[in-house]
């Protein structure tokens, strides 16, 4: 019974639902109006009599006004954003109330007029009542409890009341009434439970539709933002510049863009950890956001790398003097010490600015140009501004053009090996040879190693670079008894994963003694990637291989570093000989080195000596070996050789030997 009961209840406990059949009603109740006042006007028509001037004018006026009333407020309902849930649950309310209403009085005007009117008026009465009572339930579908109400108390009337009149003449229309409205519960059931599913099923594809522009929205944001500072990534950055060239309208010449590079994060991070440099970084992010003003866009491009983009199109602001002094402001912020778990930790930045003065340059252009400088100013030292110049560009193209010449020497045959003399401090025999790498077959002319040996170590160049004159040495050096190799290795060869077994690989090629090699290292491989460093050198050693620190007094060593790896001989560096005189402060630092070294159990060599004084101050404090033009330059293998063999034959000191 409540199941039954529950078909004529009106149901608002789903607001999407009772929203949606708002909606159908909207186009649905005027039409309905419409067709119960051309009904009504209809049955006027049939049944007018003016001595019955209330039941057939005025009665149906009042209908036909009411629902004309009705009709026109529902045509106006079309937009229903502005109705809340409530107002929207009120109004079905009143019009199932208000179907009652009118299904009531409109059977009750038909009966009415059906009283008193003849056959004919009476069949076409019966007629247009059952039309209107059809329409009404048709009209209604989408509102079950309205529509069941009027199918319900039509049906009853129509029944009940022309089942027994007229002797029972009408009992057939009556009945056939009767299955007509049954066979609309039905239909009006079926139509209104699929309407509820297509609405609820339209519903569940908004909230999948919502979810899924969430999910695309958040992928864009993981997409175009770095999860560790929230960001802009390069590829929103890059984003950003293309849409700027795309814009016709945007004038170029406004636009500057500054490349920020942390100095030493590296460092930071393998002392204290990636968390530590997570922390660095998300705490820098920060500051420079501060920093950046509105028309700015700030972006991580890197693990210590940001970019900022300047637009001063709005405020028609010089670009270029806003950002030279924008990032002096950032150099103080990043300059500024971070604590991360009670470790105070400190970087710098090296930032490069440029501004697209002339709108010459498209924006990515902008973003070499100003990442170009950037490497400028790390070139100058830490902490350094550099302003993008067409000079920085003609540097750039030289650096790429000699990249491509080292390759093509290699397989020509450009390079050779000079060899600079080593001797001993007192007897003046030369005891080692250094192994210098020399292009003087280049093409365009000979190139000093000045020139071409940074370039071949930022482009890994270098690795093949040093094989071959590590190759060409010990192949020339080898018919040379007692001569001790020595070969300056750079940092980047050490880091290359093989150069431990390269070498190996080469003294075995060449058959040169291991005990004859000595390779020279700088500190700043020590310092960098000191368990590499320790690994490699102690592998090498086992072979047979002594060691250098080269450089030494222009860094940081410390005797932890000496007594680790294991160094046989520390190379002072010409920087300290240069001004070695007898009471300078060159002096001491010589003799705190020598005295070092014989404690440690290794041996001083000085190289740069160019005057008799220097060798004498040297000889005098403890000096094992000296190199320098006093006793050479660097010279071909064949001078080398003469050198060599002249010195053995007559016995006699080579201090007394001037530049070749």
């Amino acid at each position: 019974m409540s199941a039954l009961l529950q078909i004529f209840r009106l149901d608002t406990s789903d607001a999407d639902l009772t929203r949606a059949q708002f909606q159908s009603f909207c186009g649905h109740i005027p039409l309905l109006y419409a067709i119960l006042v051309c009904n009504t006007l209809a049955i006027v028509f049939y049944s007018f009599e003016p001595s019955q001037i209330l039941q057939t004018l005025i009665a149906p006026i009042a209908i036909c006004t009411v629902a004309l009333v009705r009709a026109r407020w529902w045509s106006r309902q079309s937009e229903t954003r502005h109705l809340s849930d409530a107002q929207i649950t009120a109004h079905l309310k009143r019009t199932c109330s208000a179907a009652i209403v009118m299904t009531i009085t409109y059977n009750a005007w038909v009966i009415w007029v059906f009283q008193d009117a003849d056959v004919v008026s009476r069949s076409n009465l019966t007629f247009f009542l059952a039309l209107s009572q059809v329409s009404t339930v048709f009209c209604l579908m989408t509102l079950r409890a309205a529509a069941m109400l009027v199918a319900l108390i039509s049906t009853v009337s129509f029944a009940l009341y022309f089942a027994w009149v007229d002797d029972w003449q009408l009992l057939p229309q009556a009945l056939v009434l009767a299955c007509v409205c049954a066979g609309m519960v039905m239909v009006t059931l079926s139509f209104n439970r699929s309407f509820s599913e297509l609405v609820k099923s339209r519903e569940a594809l908004r909230l999948r539709q919502l979810e899924t522009e969430r999910l695309s929205d958040e992928n864009r944001r993981i997409a175009f933002s770095d999860p560790l500072t929230g960001l802009p990534n390069r590829r929103e950055f890059l984003a950003r510049l293309d849409a700027i060239e795309a814009d016709e309208h945007h004038c170029l010449s406004t636009l500057a863009v500054m490349f920020i590079d942390l100095d030493s994060f590296k460092e930071i991070n393998d002392e204290h950890g990636h968390q530590a440099g997570d922390e660095l970084i998300r705490t820098i992010a920060d500051r420079l956001r501060q920093q950046c003003p509105e028309q700015g866009v700030l972006a991580r491009v890197g693990g210590d790398e940001f970019t900022i983009l300047l637009d001063t199109s709005k405020t028609q602001e010089s670009a270029q003097p806003m950002a030279v002094t924008l990032a002096m402001r950032l150099l103080e912020e990043i300059a500024l010490p971070v604590t991360v778990d009670s470790h105070v930790m400190q970087v710098g930045g090296s930032i490069g600015v440029t501004a697209n003065i002339d709108a010459s340059a498209s924006p990515r252009e902008l973003l070499r140009r100003a990442d170009l400088a950037m490497y400028h100013a790390k070139t100058q030292g830490k902490g350094k501004i550099a302003i993008y110049s067409d000079e920085l560009d003609k540097g750039r193209l030289r650096r790429l053009d000699v990249e491509k010449q080292i390759a093509s020497g290699l397989r020509h045959g450009e390079f050779d090996v000079a060899y600079q003399p080593i001797v001993d401090t007192h007897s003046g025999a030369i005891v080692a040879a250094e192994a210098l790498l020399r292009w003087p077959r280049r093409s365009r002319g000979e190139l000093w190693p000045s020139e071409f040996i940074s370039i071949a170590e930022a482009t890994g160049q270098i690795h093949s670079l040093g094989l071959f004159a590590l190759e060409r040495a010990c192949r020339e050096l080898r018919p040379l008894p007692g001569l001790i190799l020595s070969v300056n290795v750079t940092p980047s060869q050490f880091r290359h994963p093989s150069f431990g077994v390269s070498v190996m690989e080469i003294l075995e090629k060449t058959g040169f003694p291991p005990e004859r090699l000595k390779l020279e290292i700088t500190e700043s491989f020590l310092v960098t990637d000191p368990n590499r460093a320790i690994r490699v050198v102690s592998a090498l050693r086992a072979k047979g291989i002594t060691f250098a620190l080269d450089d030494f007094g222009t860094g940081y060593t410390s005797l932890d570093y000496l007594h680790s790896y294991g160094f046989s001989h520390i190379k002072i560096d010409k920087s300290l000989i240069m001004g070695l005189e007898p009471e300078s402060m060159s002096r001491m630092l010589v003799s705190s080195a020598v005295s070092l070294a014989s404690v440690l159990g290794m041996q001083i060599i000085a190289e740069g000596v160019e005057t008799p004084a220097q060798a004498n101050i040297l000889r005098d404090l403890g000096c094992h070996a000296m190199q320098g033009y006093l006793f050479g330059r660097p010279m071909p293998l064949e001078q080398l050789c003469n050198r060599l063999s002249s010195c053995r034959a007559r016995g006699r000191s080579g201090l007394r030997q001037t530049s070749s």
